[in-house]
C-alpha cells in the first residue's frame, strides 16, 4: 500500500513516500481501517526529529489523527462491521500513540485496536473528523473539561493560527468570552477576524505585553484590573515570561504544551504576587471527541481545515507546519490522485 513514512529521524527531507508499505491485517481485538483522512499536527514534526526518552521504531507511519471505515475485523471484536464509519482515538490500550511508536494515518489502511474505535455521525465529514482528534481534543479538554474558561472572559490565545489555537478561538467564542487572537501575520490575523476572533495582535510587529497594557490596562498587584483573565500558552519559550505579565491578577494561564521551547525564563514573583494559576492540561479522551462530534454534528461548529491534500504532497505539507504557513489543520487524504 501507499504510505508516508520515517525512516530515520531527520529534517522534512528525511520523509519518504512508498509504494510497497506492508498492508496491515486485522488480528485478534483488532479492526484493519481504510483511512479516508489524517491531519498532521506539530507532534508529528517532533516525531521526524526525534525526542528525548522516546524511542521510534523505524520505519513508522506518522499521523495521529484517523477517520475511515472499517475494512477488515479481527477475531474477538463485536459490534463492528466492515463499512462501519469511525473515528480513532490516537492512542492505544498500551499507552501507544499512533504516528509514533505504532504506524499512523499517512497510509491507506491502518491497524488500530477495536477499544479504539469511535462511531462516526453520517452528517460529519471524514474531512472534518480527523482533524479534531489531538488538536480539537486537546482544547476541549482544557477548556470545556476543566472549566477555565466563562462567558464575559477577556482571552488571549498565543500560536492562534493553528490547530490548538484556532480550536481554542473557537471554543473561547462558543463560551461567550471576549477573544484577542495573537498570530505572526496581517493575512492569519484577518482570517481569525473572520473565524469569530473579536481582536488580533501580529506578534512580530506588536510585543503583547505592550498591546495589553494599552487596551486592557497594566495587571496590578492591588486590584483586580488590567490584563487578560485567561491566557491559553501552548507555545512557551519566549513567550512565556510577557504571558505572566499580562494575566491579571486572580487570573488563569493554560498550558498543553511548548512548541516553541518547554524550558523558558521564569518569575516566580508573578504568579504569588498576582495569585495566578497556571493550568496545565495533557492529552484528551473519548468524551472529548463525542462532544466535539455532536457540535459538528449539529452544525454549529466546524474545525478549520487549511487544505487537504494527498500523499504525494504530504512532505511539502510537513515543510509548511513546520514553517508555520498553516492556518488550522492540514489534512491529508491518502486515496486522493495528485
Amino acid at each position: 500500500m501507499r504510505a508516508v513514512t520515517i525512516p530515520e529521524h531527520g529534517n522534512v527531507e528525511a520523509l519518504r513516500v512508498v509504494e510497497d508499505h506492508p498492508r496491515p491485517i486485522a488480528t485478534e481485538g483488532h479492526v484493519v481501517v481504510k483511512v479516508r483522512a489524517s491531519s498532521l499536527n506539530y507532534h508529528d514534526i517532533f516525531t521526524l526529529r526525534g525526542m528525548p526518552g522516546i524511542t521510534i521504531p523505524m520505519p513508522v507511519v506518522p499521523g495521529l489523527d484517523i477517520a475511515g471505515e472499517v475494512d477488515e475485523v479481527g477475531a474477538g471484536v463485536e459490534g463492528w462491521e466492515i463499512g462501519d464509519r469511525v473515528l480513532v482515538h490516537p492512542i492505544n490500550s498500551e499507552g501507544k500513540l499512533m504516528g509514533e511508536v505504532v504506524d499512523g494515518g499517512l497510509a491507506q489502511y491502518s491497524l488500530v485496536e477495536a477499544g479504539q474505535l469511535i462511531r462516526l455521525p453520517d452528517a460529519v465529514s471524514f474531512t472534518e473528523a480527523a482533524a479534531l482528534p489531538v488538536a480539537y481534543g486537546t482544547a476541549h479538554r482544557m477548556i470545556v473539561d476543566k472549566q477555565t474558561i466563562k462567558a464575559g472572559d477577556k482571552v488571549l490565545v498565543l500560536g492562534a493560527s493553528g490547530g490548538v489555537g484556532t480550536a481554542s478561538v473557537l471554543l473561547a467564542k462558543r463560551l461567550g468570552a471576549y477573544v484577542v487572537a495573537a498570530a505572526g501575520s496581517d493575512e492569519k490575523g484577518r482570517q481569525l477576524l473572520e473565524l469569530g476572533a473579536d481582536e488580533f495582535i501580529n506578534y512580530r510587529e506588536q510585543d503583547f505585553y505592550a498591546w495589553t497594557k494599552e487596551h486592557l490596562g497594566k495587571p496590578s498587584r492591588t486590584s483586580y484590573e488590567g490584563g487578560f483573565d485567561v491566557i491559553v500558552n501552548n507555545t512557551g519559550g519566549d513567550t512565556w515570561h510577557p504571558t505572566l505579565r499580562s494575566t491579571k491578577r486572580g487570573g488563569s494561564i493554560l498550558v498543553c504544551g511548548a512548541t516553541a521551547g518547554f524550558d523558558p525564563t521564569e518569575d516566580l514573583r508573578y504568579i504569588w504576587s498576582f495569585e495566578l494559576r497556571i493550568i496545565g492540561s495533557n492529552g484528551f479522551d473519548t468524551p472529548d471527541f463525542e462532544s466535539l462530534l455532536r457540535y459538528v454534528e449539529e452544525g454549529d461548529f466546524h474545525p478549520v481545515i487549511d487544505s487537504v491534500v494527498g500523499l504525494d504532497d504530504a512532505v511539502d505539507a510537513f515543510r509548511r507546519l513546520e514553517g508555520r504557513q498553516v492556518f488550522g489543520k492540514i489534512v491529508v487524504d491518502p486515496w486522493l490522485e495528485a
